[in-house]
């Protein structure tokens, strides 16, 4: 059975600083016409950053959209064009102050696939490095470690509820104790 959906036309609702919202005109798999509203992002990298005591770096942080302060692994936002594992690089360095010896490539996440294109690199960053942290202007966080299995339980025991941490620790965990 065909799946695949056709774009008729792109209306763009609204255009901003970090997204843009459109009303499609499309044609589902059987000819019909149907519209689906998309949320365009640049998209983002994620860093499972870890120490050579097995813990990870993660931020506390402030999100607007849920009102709360939440415990993620150090994240950013990709510029148009930009390689994700160099925002990568730049964003361990600006949240954490830390740069690593190797990186090691963890996937791709999609955070919501039913209306966003969004996509975030997840990324392993082993053979830490610190400084100073160079966090942007309109940037408040603190800094925490945990040990790699207690963020695993965490994330069991639904105390991380960030989709792109849990999904990178996750792997993290797959990939260092197998």
């Amino acid at each position: 059975m065909k799946l695949e959906e056709t774009t008729v036309k792109k209306n763009y609702i609204y255009e901003g600083r970090i997204i843009n919202l459109r009303r499609d005109d499309a044609l589902l798999p059987n000819g019909k016409p149907c519209i689906r509203e998309v949320i365009e992002h640049p998209g983002g990298v994620c860093i499972a950053a870890l120490t050579d005591n097995n813990e990870l770096m993660f931020v506390r942080q402030f999100r607007y959209p849920y009102m709360d302060v939440l415990l993620e692994l150090p994240a950013g936002k990709l510029e148009r064009g930009e390689d994700p594992l160099e925002t990568g690089k730049r964003e361990l360095l600006e949240e954490i102050g830390c740069t690593a010896e190797e990186y090691i490539d963890l996937g791709k996440f999609y955070p919501t696939c039913g209306y966003v294109d969004e996509i975030i690199y997840l990324y392993l960053a082993k053979g830490l490095s610190f400084g100073e942290q160079n966090l942007d202007e309109d940037e408040f966080l603190n800094v925490e470690k945990i040990p790699l299995e207690k963020a695993v339980q965490m994330v069991m025991n639904n105390e991380i509820p960030d989709g792109k941490t849990q999904a990178a620790i996750l792997k993290t965990y797959l990939k260092v104790t197998k």
